[in-house]
């Protein structure tokens, strides 16, 4: 039976999970030293974004609202000016949004409505998980855009839509 929760949950996984494999597609594009590169010290690297996006996650789903020990240390996130290779930093963090899931996939509506207290914010878990969507989602579009600067190329994500009215539909689950 769908309810509004088991709703919210679905949308809130399958939309992790799309993320998850935009950035993918935009990590296999870039070169070691494109993930690594800076506009200006005051702007992000893809490869902080990755990292940012990882400690986000493991605050706030595995620690927050799945119980893990929270060993976030959220300022070498953007301290970072070098590190791990591309395929090694997107591995993380698909492991980190795969141990996501898995929490997401386990609650209840009760749990939904139960609070807590991440980062200083206290709200719902079911708060937390829109804040969680909400950020990933903004960081993997400023990674599309970063990708579609550094390599020119259109990343395809809405190929389906070239075609203009009456053209194919959507991949399953994708709006």
């Amino acid at each position: 039976m769908v309810t509004l929760e088991s709703e919210f949950l679905k949308f809130s996984i399958e939309k992790l999970e799309q993320l998850m494999e935009r950035i993918e597609t935009c990590a296999r594009k870039l070169t070691p030293e494109q993930v690594w590169q800076r506009g200006s010290e005051q702007q992000n690297a893809v490869g902080n974004l990755l990292l940012h996006l990882n400690g986000n996650v493991r605050q706030w789903i595995l620690a927050g609202i799945g119980g893990a020990p929270d060993v976030r240390v959220r300022d070498r996130e953007f301290a970072a000016r070098e590190g791990a290779p591309p395929a090694e930093l997107v591995a993380r963090l698909r492991a980190t949004v795969s141990e996501a899931v898995a929490v997401l996939a386990g609650l209840t509506a009760e749990q939904l409505l139960e609070r807590v207290t991440i980062q200083g914010y206290e709200g719902t878990k079911l708060a937390a998980i829109y804040h969680v969507v909400e950020h990933f989602a903004g960081h993997a579009f400023q990674i599309m855009f970063l990708t579609k600067l550094f390599t020119g190329e259109d990343l395809g994500f809405y190929a389906h839509l070239a075609g203009g009215a009456g053209s194919a539909a959507p991949p399953a689950g994708r709006p």
